[in-house]
């Protein structure tokens, strides 16, 4: 069958709109101690039962005064009533005096400001303070951060270091989160063997087993790894069928081309359904979207660069979307381009690229000088993508959509 005789391509942005509608986000909720939340996502928003902090509290270690007892011209001498630490509640600041305070100690009562300790000399139990300090001057109000029955933490977060955090600042001890989906992969072609096997004539290392695995428990997934299936349509129903049993989303790489020996399309047609297929990009146009049963099916192509590109372009939004993440557009910045891409295809493009410091210390972007869909070298010196529009060539010196590899590996 040529091309001629094939459904029209889609666009990038058609097929990504597809998939993020078609997307069923997971609905099970676990109870997840917060210790244990890191790389979860928040299943309902989050409201803090207590303002941040609790209690007005000092922002450094000084002494609590009234700032309208000091004297803005000249030093001014004080007794040190006082001392309180944090953890520690102090006595109502008497007139006249200074209290010893400690960062994080709650302000006494009576007291205005905190004059830091850089500014103070104290003899015995009296303070020598210049310069004079203003009313509510080094002091963190309580609610400063957070308020009472404020929203803290959104549904849908992708769960990181910094939520974890907050959420235990407002004495969160669990949160409610989705269950993890189950991704079942698999991997077709005869020709393919496992590191540390001897190749035989014809045969490659299945490194697509290992990025693709790799890249899901990234993402924080749990992959079902189905391995190698030989090339004949028997084999390939059968285990779409116990993917389909096994997991949310079944993800394959190779037999979704035209090729006599591509065999998962028309096994994923036999059982299920094809809902999208071949996109206007390269590398990775041979990309199959479907459902098998209750679980969706994506279909990357075979090669190693266009298996990594199309599942960050268009499977790892898709994946987080059904997990229940809001966020899943990767960020892209405008840099300008040190090279010449002067014969574009008809196709948008994914250009593998990094940023390099010029002598004005102005990061440009550079190519890899072998841009083939097999050439997984590239993914590695590479650190993003370049978006490079359908029939649009690059001179140096013009700005591009760059696409960094940290957004596109990134869960938010």
């Amino acid at each position: 069958m040529n091309d001629k005789t094939q459904p029209p391509l889609l666009s990038v942005d058609e097929a990504l709109d597809h998939l993020l509608h078609a997307a069923e986000p997971v609905q099970a909720i676990e109870d997840a101690l917060t210790m244990d939340a890191l790389g979860r996502v928040l299943a309902t928003s989050i409201t803090s039962p207590v303002s941040v902090p609790p209690y007005n509290n000092s922002a450094m270690d000084g002494y609590a005064v009234r700032a309208a007892e000091l004297n803005p011209s000249a030093v001014t001498r004080l007794q040190v009533s006082q001392r309180i630490a944090a953890g520690t509640m102090g006595d109502p600041l008497a007139a006249h005096t200074a209290a010893r305070i400690f960062t994080g100690a709650p302000i006494p009562e009576g007291a205005d400001a905190v004059v830091m300790q850089e500014n103070t000399k104290q003899t015995d139990d009296i303070v020598a303070i210049h310069p004079a300090v203003t009313t509510g001057e080094n002091i963190r109000l309580a609610g400063e951060d957070i308020a009472a029955g404020a929203m803290v933490l959104q549904g849908g977060t992708h769960l990181g270091p910094q939520h974890i955090g907050l959420a235990a600042s407002i004495g969160m001890a669990r949160l409610p989160v989705y269950r993890k989906l189950r991704i079942a992969t698999f991997f077709t072609g005869d020709e393919l063997v496992m590191p540390g096997e001897a190749l035989a004539p014809g045969q490659i290392y299945n490194s697509n087993r290992f990025t693709l695995n790799s890249l899901l428990r990234r993402l924080g997934f749990i992959p079902i790894d189905l391995g190698t299936v030989p090339d004949n349509l028997e084999a390939t129903v059968a285990v779409l069928k116990q993917a389909a049993q096994e997991a949310d989303v079944i993800i394959t790489s190779g037999g979704v081309s035209v090729g006599e020996e591509d065999y998962v399309k028309a096994a994923v047609e036999q059982i299920g359904s094809i809902n999208m297929w071949r996109i206007a990009m390269k590398p990775g146009k041979p990309l199959a979207f479907g459902r098998i049963e209750n679980a969706a099916f994506i279909g990357l192509p075979g090669n190693p660069v266009s298996v990594f590109v199309t599942f960050c372009i268009f499977a790892r939004p898709f994946l987080l979307r059904s997990q229940g993440v809001m966020n899943v557009t990767p960020r892209s910045f405008w840099v300008e381009a040190n090279f010449d891409w002067l014969k574009p295809d008809r196709r948008r493009e994914y250009l593998r690229a990094r940023l390099e410091p010029g002598m004005d210390g102005v990061s440009r972007a550079v190519l890899f000088p072998h841009q083939g869909s097999g050439v997984l070298t590239s993914t590695v010196w590479g650190d993003g993508l370049i978006n490079c529009p359908a029939g649009t060539p690059i001179k140096r010196g013009e700005r591009v959509r760059f696409i960094p590899f940290s957004e596109l590996l990134a869960c938010y």
